[in-house]
């Protein structure tokens, strides 16, 4: 686990299937024992710099580096930093790792977060970048999905929505696609599909596969696993497009009827319409547990980017 320290996450392939299994093995003793970490950070600070509107990665990031005993600085939106000065990112994250530990960066822009690492003298976490990446999202989903469904393997795994734009989508197919015998069904309009890279991390998957499909009642039946988005607005050029696209699918309790018993629903939220509140009460329903499992593996994140990670149990 020490191999951890000192390094940046800047998308899912940075960690190895193994390095992962590490930290949901600490996220869930974190769980179990939570007393155990509350001043495991203290002396450690996180910068926390979101270019771009967020509530739950932020909260989340910053909400586990609280329940260490650490302590957060950094700024909500880009109007509030030097950006609108013109300051570049590599300046800023340069300034910012004279005062902090780590630094957690949100940007709107691809590539971003990975000028932001080369720039930096402290670790540095992608907390999305553009259409990119999203990796902590991402370990946050494995995590949720091994607690629920006992494992990351030989899995039927339905992603439903907007998988053009859907950085949590790209992330998840990339780092699913290690692990065996893993189904993909991917279920959007046709101006939504996957990119073809993303489609080549499938196909590079170990005797990985998958069905694009248009369908979503068709599909769900067959599923472990539904993975919702929502349509996003702020990648739009134009209005319209948005519109006309952003109801395509509805999950729904007549919708779930067809789904089997053990299958269960996620969605990195926020969401919009594409789940109905009514669906909240479906035991399958896994949301809302996914968001606090966030929150956890965040914490084992930061305690072995930072090399702490053995002290609450020596």
């Amino acid at each position: 686990m020490g191999s951890l320290k000192g390094r940046s996450l800047l998308e899912p392939g940075d960690f190895t299937a193994e390095e992962r299994t590490m930290l949901f093995d600490l996220a869930d003793r974190i769980t179990e024992e939570p007393g155990r970490v509350s001043a495991a950070a203290a002396s450690k600070i996180l910068a926390s710099l979101f270019f771009e509107p967020s509530t739950r990665t932020r909260l989340s990031f910053e909400t586990a580096m609280l329940r260490l005993g650490g302590q957060v600085v950094g700024f909500s939106e880009a109007a509030s930093s030097s950006a609108v000065k013109g300051e570049s990112i590599a300046d800023t994250v340069r300034t910012v790792g004279c005062y902090s530990d780590i630094t957690v960066i949100r940007h709107p822009k691809e590539g971003s977060c990975r000028v932001a690492a080369q720039n930096s003298d402290v670790p540095v976490v992608n907390a999305g970048d553009g259409g990119h990446h999203h990796p902590t999202q991402t370990l946050t989903d494995l995590l949720t999905i091994r607690r629920e469904k006992g494992r990351l393997d030989h899995l039927k795994i339905g992603l439903c929505g907007d998988l053009k734009f859907g950085r949590t989508v790209h992330s998840l197919v990339k780092a699913m696609s290690v692990y065996e015998g893993i189904e993909f069904f991917l279920i959007s309009p046709e101006e939504l599909t996957v990119p073809s890279y993303v489609i080549r991390d499938i196909e590079r998957g170990r005797g990985c596969g998958y069905t694009e499909t248009r369908n979503m009642g068709a599909a769900i039946g067959a599923l472990d696993v539904l993975y919702m988005t929502r349509v996003q607005r702020e990648r739009f050029f134009n209005e319209e497009d948005y519109i006309r696209l952003k109801d395509s699918y509805i999950l729904d309790a007549e919708k779930m009827r067809g789904a089997g018993r053990d299958m269960i629903v996620m969605h990195p939220l926020p969401r919009v319409n594409e789940i109905a509140a009514e669906v909240d009460a479906d035991p399958r329903a896994v949301y809302f547990k996914q968001a606090k499992n966030g929150m956890y593996v965040r914490m084992a994140l930061i305690l072995a980017l930072l090399g702490l990670e053995e002290e609450p149990w020596k």
